[in-house]
């Protein structure tokens, strides 16, 4: 407590330790793009086996996060090439960079690419630099992709309850409920791993992972998809905004923007959307597929039996034309229809 005051009156510089988190991202062969956070925490630990008590500690360390504004960053590639950022005030950095090389030459055969984060700060006595360096990973998309896929998380592949009366099984199950025992919906990992096999074994199409959920939950819900099986991809989380953040407010929803990043940076590209009927991913992904009428493959909704929301969906979806959108209750019905189509064998 004592150390959370001085951090808010702006006395508290001598930190204890360093932590950088590089989310996992995604780039061009040309293009690199790794966004992280660099904070005083130690790492996460969450264990298989851990009783609710150690799961409640987790989820509050979580959010009680003491962010390092002005930390000076390097990132290092494998080509030897080097670039330097600072972080900003809550902490977060962002690497956005044209390159002349190809970035593909240094990618793994899964099109995942290393790099390494060296903290350039200045060290206390008494300051743990918990790695050196720090390791990061971001995909650069097969040019034999066949398409990619950009998937919801919440209530898509993973039950959330975000539709739940005032939401107190969202609560339950993302605050109190280690990672290992969330339970993925019946066959969604399978379901995503024929998409990411497509029609041919070598094609290795990409896998995109949208929520609305902060990066705070960035570590729980990596290792969920990890434990689970999903095919592994970029996880694309937002920031929360404070009571007295000042910035201007993003003009689209985060999953939009995220979404038209996406199609932009991948222009050749086709995709499925995959989203559920509990909020917007209805209006969003047609919206999207409006816009870019011949990028869109088709959209997958899961229903999440919720009358009045089933009834909202209903009237969005029922005359749109510009892409097929099917509202399934089953992975064995994606499945089918991706079949039926020519998407997976």
């Amino acid at each position: 407590m004592i150390r959370r005051i001085k951090k808010l009156l702006g006395r508290y510089k001598n930190y204890e330790q360093i932590l950088i988190t590089p989310y996992r991202s995604y780039a061009t062969p040309h293009h690199l793009y790794v966004y992280g956070r660099v904070l005083d925490n130690e790492p996460l630990k969450i264990k298989q086996e851990q009783n609710f008590f150690k799961t409640v500690k987790n989820t509050y360390k979580q959010f009680d996060s003491f962010e390092i504004p002005e930390a000076e960053i390097e990132l290092h590639l494998p080509n030897g090439q080097k670039f330097f950022t600072q972080t900003n005030g809550e902490g977060y950095f962002v690497f956005d960079k044209q390159l002349k090389e190809n970035l593909a030459e240094y990618c793994n055969e899964e099109g995942w690419l290393q790099f390494e984060l060296y903290y350039k700060g200045e060290l206390y006595p008494k300051t743990n630099l918990i790695a050196d360096p720090f390791q990061g990973e971001l995909l650069v998309p097969d040019e034999k992709a066949e398409f990619g896929v950009i998937s919801d998380i919440d209530d898509t592949i993973l039950h959330t309850g975000v539709t739940s009366f005032l939401k107190w099984r969202l609560l339950k199950n993302s605050l109190f409920t280690n990672a290992y025992k969330r339970i993925p919906l019946k066959g969604a990992a399978e379901l995503y791993q024929k998409l990411a096999i497509g029609l041919q074994e070598t094609s290795r199409n990409p896998m995109f992972y949208l929520s609305n959920s902060p990066w705070n939950l960035y570590e729980y819900l990596k290792l969920f998809l990890d434990h689970n099986q999903f095919p592994k991809g970029p996880i694309l989380l937002r920031n929360l905004r404070g009571p007295f953040d000042s910035t201007l407010r993003p003009e689209k929803p985060h999953k939009q923007r995220q979404i038209i990043n996406i199609l932009e940076s991948y222009p050749h590209l086709k995709f499925i959307l995959i989203g559920d009927s509990g909020e917007h991913d209805a209006s969003i992904y047609t919206d999207i597929a409006a816009q870019f009428p011949d990028r869109i493959l088709c959209i997958y909704l899961r229903s999440v039996q919720h009358k009045k929301q089933m009834q909202r969906i209903k009237g969005i979806i029922d005359n749109f034309e510009t892409t097929p959108v099917l509202m399934v209750n089953t992975s064995e019905e994606a499945v089918q229809h991706a079949r039926e189509n020519g998407y997976i064998s």
